[in-house]
């Protein structure tokens, strides 16, 4: 059984009574270097984390690191993929970092990135989108993309439950949604592969809570929920449901719902009805049938019993929380993202998403994420690329990735000075054009260098 002891100097970071992280000024942060090309990226980002904290706190703060294993150094050393103390080594000091894992090929073998998540129920994946001044992109506007994505991690797709096509199984589910459950809209039955996606009240209200709160806290201007509801009512359509619910429920005096924000708008208007009111937020609403009329009225009413709070253009200083079909979403991130900012979504339309918006800033390579559970504190900072093998040991991949997950750790940590100064080093390496090939080859007049040279270069103009 694989054991590796924790460094001799430095605490544990623990969670209070009152539910907030209460960080020692050296904690124990476990990594896993990772797999390909991840030490050669770990290398330049724990020199530029160790770098900011200093600079930081004048040596009165220290991250004390603590290797931990996981991948093909795992297997090697210790013949097993993912240890159980790794698992327990991020359960005890509650936040940690790694580097790109190596999937083990095989059937029945799941990634150890997904393993890791649901070991330790981190049910948000948070990815922040923004573009560095100067980094190479497609699009015309990438100065416009700034968001954050709290993707759902734990149900959806990522759950996993699914039948292989013309198995026993798939066979017996067939069967059982046929005869059992009146189902006909399977066009293939005899040889379709079945899944299943569960989505949860309370998984929904969790991941809608930390995205409020965190909109809330960094004052944001808006929170989406990105859905197919339109199609898939009752998983899909349900996450938004309960994504309103709860955000008026427990966030009613500090939000405000787009639907709402048209009503109190009209509402300025004197003397106008509630019919009248609700002609203007609904353009058909002569031609809807007498019970539709009566809901949508109803609905006016509602949001008009908010003007003490909310009314007299109050509600333009509160949080924006609205909707967007997927599909939809996808186009306008392209066309109008300055109408995005926070954005909460199940886990399969996040996925899509995150991936896109990384391109439309520079790309995968500089797209940092995390994975958090905020009630227990757990949290896990990675890079969100994989591990290019073909570049490993050759000091020569972009290590942004990485580093800017570790920007996320330190603010995570309530350390938001050093991360200011890592965030302030990408920004003046970057804009200086010290870059590593995938931007070079992308930037006239660009100065090439090595992933280890581009982490001096952030130290460097940190100032």
């Amino acid at each position: 059984m694989a054991s590796f002891e924790p460094p001799k100097s430095g605490e544990p970071i623990v969670m209070s009574a009152s539910g907030v992280l209460s960080v020692p000024d050296h904690p124990i942060v476990p990594f896993i270097e990772g797999d390909g090309t991840g030490p050669d990226i770990w290398r330049a980002s724990s020199a530029v984390l160790d770098a900011a904290v200093a600079k930081a706190y004048g040596g009165r703060r220290r991250l004390e690191w603590y290797e931990v294993y996981a991948g093909e150094k795992a297997k090697k050393l210790f013949d097993n993929w993912l240890p159980e103390a790794t698992v327990e080594a991020y359960r005890r000091y509650l936040v940690g970092i790694k580097g790109p894992l190596t999937t083990p090929v095989g059937k029945g073998i799941r990634s150890l990135n997904v393993a890791l998540r649901q070991l330790l129920d981190l049910y948000v994946c948070l990815r922040p989108v923004r573009w560095f001044t100067g980094v190479p992109s497609p699009v015309r506007k990438p100065g416009d993309v700034d968001m954050v994505i709290f993707r759902e991690n734990t149900e959806d797709i990522y759950a996993g439950i699914e039948w292989e096509a013309e198995s026993a199984e798939a066979r017996k589910i067939v069967q059982f949604l046929q005869q059992e459950m009146g189902v006909q809209k399977i066009r293939f039955p005899a040889t379709s592969g079945i899944g299943i996606k569960p989505v949860s009240r309370e998984g929904t209200e969790r991941l809608v809570r930390a995205a409020l709160e965190y909109a809330l806290r960094e004052r944001r201007r808006s929170l989406t929920f990105v859905h197919k509801g339109n199609i898939m009512k009752f998983t899909e359509g349900a996450f938004r449901d309960w994504g309103y619910a709860t955000a008026k429920r427990d966030f009613r005096a500090q939000i405000v719902t787009e639907r709402e924000s048209w009503i109190l708008g009209n509402a300025e208007k004197p003397g106008l009805t509630a019919e009248e009111n609700a002609r203007l937020v609904e353009p058909g609403y002569d031609m809807a049938p007498p019970e539709a009329r009566a809901e949508l009225v109803a609905e006016i009413e509602a949001a008009l019993q908010l003007i003490p709070t909310h009314g007299n253009g109050q509600w333009k200083q509160k949080l924006l929380v609205k909707d967007s079909i997927a599909d939809i979403t996808l186009q306008q991130v392209l066309t109008r993202a300055k109408e995005f900012d926070v954005i909460a979504t199940l886990n399969l339309n996040g996925d899509y998403l995150s991936d896109a918006l990384a391109a439309q800033v520079g790309g995968i390579g500089i797209a940092p994420g995390g994975n958090v559970n905020y009630v227990t504190g757990h949290a896990i900072f990675e890079a969100t690329h994989g591990t290019a093998p073909k570049y490993a040991n050759l000091d020569k991949v972009n290590p942004g990735s990485v580093i800017l997950s570790g920007e996320m750790m330190l603010r995570h940590l309530g350390w938001a000075e050093a991360a200011d100064l890592v965030i302030r080093g990408m920004d003046g390496a970057i804009g200086a054009k010290t870059v590593t090939y995938d931007f070079a080859r992308l930037m006239e007049g660009a100065k090439e260098v090595k992933c280890s040279e581009f982490g001096q270069a952030i130290i460097a103009h940190m100032g």
